[in-house]
């Protein structure tokens, strides 16, 4: 697969999304996806056609996605120390 080069300009919207404007890497992302060009079909936009996922798409989805996973596992420790507490507390009652 060809390396997909970008224009300058590109780039420094980029950067002033997230540095200049305080957005977060996700939504910057977003916004720069609806700004590359798409095929559409019946008045719809479609993803680009045959290039795969735009580089900041891709980051930005592995950032949220190891955010996600942390704060799942996070979660799960949370519940798990919860239902240790809650038996403990119920046999300690009887």
């Amino acid at each position: 697969m060809a390396r997909r080069k970008y224009t300058r300009e590109f780039k420094l919207s980029a950067v002033q999304l997230v540095n200049g404007q305080g957005d977060s890497v996700v939504d910057a992302a977003k916004s720069l996806w609806e700004s590359i060009p798409t095929a559409s079909a019946g008045g719809s936009p479609r993803f680009p056609v045959s290039r795969g996922w735009h580089p900041a798409v891709k980051g930005a989805l592995a950032a949220e996605l190891h955010r996600l996973r942390k704060e799942n596992a996070r979660l799960v420790m949370e519940r798990d120390i919860l239902k240790k507490a809650a038996a403990f507390f119920a046999k300690e009652q009887l």
